[in-house]
């Protein structure tokens, strides 16, 4: 199971054209406000170069990576939460995600107009922040209705819900929200459910133009100030850019045209591997000859929650797993000479899994 991100940012910042690179689908970026007035959804390969090197000793029939879904919606202006524009339609659609991929527009170019007629990527965070919070507010405050409908009618078990919410109004009210503030227990039974968008992890995607894509700009340094005050990312992607790399067709062309502007890869690849970092997040492998398939496993996350990832019987009937590191995997050529090298273990439920292992499970239902 791979993981979902939302692409927020004020209209014309280059969401679209970034989703475009991302998924190779053709979503509208005109160079005006609102072109894109559908929720672009999209399924996309992370790429992974281990996944190539299994495929070599193993052989198999087919080759699966792991995936992410990306969800871009229309951009937000002042008022949406209260239907202003076209983003206030389509904040349900992140609401369902896991991180929130904020862009910035961080260029200065006089053919491409901003919807407040300045740059000023400080100014366009707080718009953006703003119409999330009183999003998230009136979600709060439709359950605190409820809720203290409930608590007239006898009923207790609203109280802590209640007092939990509260806090929550308040720091939505003043701007003040940390997720620092409230405990796990809190989080998981009160806050998670709502799906509150300022509570999930945000990743501050700066695009720039070509030539400061190597050194930050007046601009970006403006967001990793506030960045760093948030204790959040700050990645550098010129959509441009990552636009013409994809019109190229074949990877020779692509390594070409990096080298040629001193790149080694494409910024989305960087992206990916940088929400995953966001989400704390990493990959476990399972190889046979019908396939070798990459999973998403939170890191600090044991052998029972991997098999819960490939199939809920793989939990219910666990017995154990036949787990061979990455590099051993590799360096000794096949899942035979590993083990006759003694480099297959065996693990039980609390295994921590470790990024890049080569995980078979043994279940009985």
């Amino acid at each position: 199971m791979g993981f979902r991100c939302g692409i927020v940012g004020l209209p014309n910042v280059g969401k679209s054209t970034l989703f475009n690179c991302l998924s190779d689908n053709k979503a509208q970026s005109e160079n005006f406000p609102f072109c894109t007035i559908d929720p672009n959804i999209s399924i996309i390969n992370v790429l992974d170069s281990r996944l190539d090197h299994l495929r070599k000793i193993v052989e198999p029939e087919k080759i699966i990576p792991t995936t992410v879904k990306i969800v871009d919606i229309a951009g937000l202006v002042k008022g949406a939460s209260k239907g202003e524009g076209l983003g206030n339609k389509f904040l349900s659609n992140i609401r369902e995600t896991d991180a929130i991929l904020h862009v910035l527009r961080c260029f200065d170019d006089p053919n491409v107009v901003h919807v407040d007629g300045r740059i000023d990527p400080v100014n366009d965070k707080e718009i953006v922040q703003y119409e999330l919070q009183l999003k998230d507010l009136e979600i709060v405050n439709k359950r605190l209705e409820k809720l203290t409908k409930t608590l007239r009618s006898g009923n207790d078990d609203s109280k802590k819900e209640i007092i939990v919410l509260e806090k929550i109004k308040y720091n939505l009210e003043n701007s003040t929200i940390n997720k620092n503030n409230f405990t796990d227990d809190d989080y998981l039974t009160f806050i998670k459910p709502l799906e509150l968008i300022t509570f999930k992890p945000v990743l501050y995607v700066c695009n720039v133009s070509e030539k400061d894509l190597l050194v930050d700009n007046e601009y970006v340094k403006k967001v990793k100030d506030f960045a760093a005050a948030e204790n959040a990312e700050v990645i550098l992607i010129s959509a441009k850019i990552e636009s013409e790399i994809n019109e190229l067709d074949s990877f020779d062309e692509k390594k070409i045209f990096l080298e040629d502007i001193g790149m080694k890869e494409p910024g989305s690849n960087k992206l990916i591997r940088s929400t995953y970092k966001l989400l704390n997040l990493h990959t476990f492998f399972t190889a046979c000859k019908k396939e070798v398939k990459a999973w998403t496993v939170g890191i600090g996350k044991n052998a029972y929650d991997a098999a819960g990832q490939i199939h809920s019987d793989f939990q219910k009937g666990f017995i154990c797993s036949e787990v061979i590191s990455y590099n051993d995997y590799i360096y000794n050529g096949s899942e035979i000479k590993a083990k006759e090298a003694g480099k297959m273990r065996l693990e039980g439920k609390d295994y921590v899994v470790e990024d890049g292992d080569i995980m078979h499970f043994r279940f009985n239902i």
